[in-house]
């Protein structure tokens, strides 16, 4: 399984955590995870910045673009690759 570090911003107008139809489907979509391919690994959510944060593994990053798409609709997400510090250190660079 492939690291991925996953970001989704959204401005607060239209932040789906204060809205009372769509909070819940944000932690539904969150707990699907797995039946999507996809292992969050951690998750944070920046305080005041409404940017969302996420380790994650999949096989490969089209099935994290497929999980992440319902956030599209509210902001922005990037998928970026990304390496455990011990796979870094061993082949020798970032």
């Amino acid at each position: 399984m492939a690291l991925f570090f996953v970001q989704h911003q959204h401005d607060a107008a239209s932040c789906p955590a204060g809205d009372a139809r769509t909070a819940p489907q944000l932690l539904q979509l969150l707990a699907s995870a797995p039946q999507s391919g996809v292992t969050i690994l951690a998750d944070a959510v920046v305080d005041g910045a409404h940017q969302l944060n996420l380790i994650a593994a999949a096989d490969q990053p089209a099935t994290v673009e497929r999980f992440m798409a319902p956030f599209a609709q509210f902001g922005s997400v990037d998928i970026r690759a990304a390496s455990h510090c011990e796979s870094v250190v061993d082949r020798g660079h970032c």
